[in-house]
């Protein structure tokens, strides 16, 4: 029995080692944050989809407000970034950076993935 907890430990060992090496790779990190916004940009593009009720390609404040209502995975996301109901014109007026009055598919997927995405990593 000590010969494997002798072999148990070095196996820590080197599990351990690897680990904190994966912490130092710049580019594999990169990496994965590259594939997280990828996929979160999907799912947010979906949900602009679902909150596009008259399916013209932009979301009115009418129309987002009515999003937080009713489709449960915009829900979610507002909880995330801590918005809630009252919040919804401050952040449309965020999302619709030309003004337009209308936000387009990629504000809402780009503003909305910032949103979330930025924390305490700016603060020092």
């Amino acid at each position: 029995t000590l010969v494997f907890g002798v072999l148990n430990l070095i196996v820590a060992v080197v599990i351990d080692n690897f680990a904190d090496n994966r912490k130092k790779d710049v580019e594999s990190r990169a990496l994965d944050m590259e594939l997280q916004e990828i996929e979160e940009k999907k799912a947010l593009s979906k949900i602009f989809h679902r909150i596009d009720e008259d399916g013209n390609g932009a979301l009115s404040y009418e129309e987002l407000q009515n999003g937080a209502k009713r489709v449960p995975a915009f829900r979610h996301w507002l909880r995330v970034m801590d918005i809630d109901s009252k919040d919804l014109r401050q952040l449309f007026q965020i999302v619709n950076v030309d003004g337009s009055g209308e936000i387009s598919p990629e504000q809402f997927t780009d503003a909305m993935f910032r949103i979330k995405n930025t924390d305490s990593r700016t603060a020092a």
